[in-house]
């Protein structure tokens, strides 16, 4: 008979590998489109060494970019690595950079009360950078799945913010608004052509030169979204979408376009920054690991060992609920 903790680890274990299914509750939850979007678009941005590998893994990549939000179901520590609540901590440039300087300062438990984005994507660095060093395609794939989903985190404004879905009870929804509605409505024409991955010198500072600058965009975000609210009629502002059984209200295409438009096109610049930056942390883990060959790599049928493992979590998420704070998508 299994050791009972044994067990239990090997069921952590799968839910950190195969990814997430669908409680019946949010079987109809709109969202996690940004994301699939951003993984995507940034395989095309990889050099020759890289490419042929990561295309064949393309769809891998792009639906398994959602699993960080979805392991948070079961795992209490992973909320806080999506986020970083600047507010509670002081000005950006007052936070330090190294993690270790940051503990000293404002103990563990504070960070991941308030947020260890920017930290957590230098770790998912280190571990990919491992994993090309290793040549385990399997690792390889799902480390650079996951780390393109925190990277793109630190690209969106109110992953950088204690409001993170409204600094008023009337903005509840603006983080879904902001990070689904416009980019599903109008990412089809978004022009992702942002030239190829460049090599990052330093992932930490990297990761809080995104976080930072994205950091320094939440007040233009509250101030167009207000101004919209006060100047569009009630009626102009929503509309009701139904999908399947699923009937509910959401922002209309004016709305939409308008905070766009008005917000100088700020999710279109946000999400190009991201795929860029995806890939260019894709590109330094190798560079890191010494580049090895990803075509020996290539016959390694590590998505069939992936799917075999995913049958075994189906009961684990239908009734999974969110551990920290949830996505504001799923709320």
């Amino acid at each position: 008979m299994k050791n009972p903790g044994q067990r239990i680890n090997r069921i952590v274990l799968i839910v950190l590998i195969a990814g997430f299914v669908f409680s019946v509750k949010n079987a109809g939850a709109w969202g996690f489109y940004s994301h699939r979007v951003i993984n995507r678009h940034a395989v095309f941005c990889l050099p020759p060494g890289m490419i042929g590998f990561y295309k064949k893994h393309i769809e891998y990549l792009t639906e398994h970019s959602i699993d960080p939000d979805k392991i948070s179901r079961v795992d209490p520590d992973e909320a806080p690595r999506h986020y970083i609540d600047m507010e509670y901590f002081g000005t950006p440039d007052e936070i330090p950079v190294y993690w270790k300087d940051a503990v000293k300062k404002y103990g563990e438990d504070s960070l991941k009360s308030y947020g260890v984005l920017p930290w957590h994507i230098s770790t998912m660095l280190f571990r990919l950078t491992e994993a090309f060093k290793e040549q385990d395609p399997y690792r390889i794939i799902l480390l650079s799945a996951r780390l393109g989903h925190y990277v793109a985190d630190a690209t969106m404004p109110l992953h950088t913010t204690r409001y993170y879905n409204g600094r008023l009870p009337e903005q509840r929804g603006i983080h879904a608004f902001w990070e689904t509605r416009i980019p599903e409505l109008f990412a089809s024409n978004f022009e992702f052509f942002v030239g190829k991955a460049q090599y990052i010198e330093n992932g930490q500072i990297k990761a809080w030169d995104l976080v930072k600058a994205t950091h320094y965009q939440v007040d233009t975000v509250y101030a167009v979204y207000d101004e919209l609210i006060k100047t569009f009629q009630s009626d102009r502002i929503y509309m009701y979408d139904t999908r399947g059984t699923v009937t509910q209200r959401n922002y209309s295409r004016e709305f939409s376009e308008e905070f766009e438009k008005e917000s100088k096109r700020m999710i279109e610049r946000n999400m190009k920054i991201a795929v860029l930056n995806v890939a260019s942390f894709w590109y330094t883990a190798w560079v890191n690991a010494g580049q090895p060959d990803l075509d020996k790599l290539l016959d390694k049928d590590v998505i069939k060992q992936l799917k075999k493992e995913q049958k075994e979590l189906d009961d684990l998420w239908r009734t999974g609920n969110a551990k920290g704070r949830p996505n504001p998508e799923d709320e």
